[in-house]
């Protein structure tokens, strides 16, 4: 998608449409009129970044806060906005959406049924062949 003005106007116009004048990191509502397009991944100058499955709807406050910061930093500071960011933004890149189910698991039961199931990569280390499982760290039942 473009990245003209005309671009940013549609794509605000459709993420309201979609899910109201919601913020996708606090989940708090806002006057539509005061919501703001935030860049999950920061595009530090990149218009490669400007593309709809990289914005969400998001209120002053978080838009301010999260800043150019990497998008994991600011979600793992407050693991509740990776629930919202999900619920929000299903619209966004898998590769966002992947990193941000990891953040989001446990957090809330409520929104367990929204959430991929982990995804294992190599061996799994809750297998019974782990080479882990006489650590000292391990959480025991």
């Amino acid at each position: 998608m473009s990245t003209s003005r005309d671009a940013y106007v549609e794509t605000r116009r459709w993420l309201l449409r979609q899910h109201g004048p919601i913020c996708a990191y606090c989940g708090l509502r806002y006057d539509p009129d005061t919501m703001t397009l935030d860049h999950v991944t920061p595009r530090r100058g990149q218009t490669a970044y400007d593309r709809r499955d990289n914005l969400v709807l998001c209120c002053k406050r978080c838009n301010s806060a999260k800043a150019d910061k990497p998008f994991m930093v600011y979600l793992l500071a407050l693991r509740q906005r990776a629930v919202h960011l999900l619920r929000y933004g299903g619209h966004l890149s898998e590769g966002i959406l992947d990193l941000v189910r990891h953040v989001a698991v446990g957090v809330s039961p409520d929104v367990a049924g929204g959430i991929s199931p982990r995804v294992v990569y190599g061996p799994d280390p809750d297998d019974d062949d782990s080479p882990y499982l006489d650590s000292p760290y391990r959480e025991t039942a």
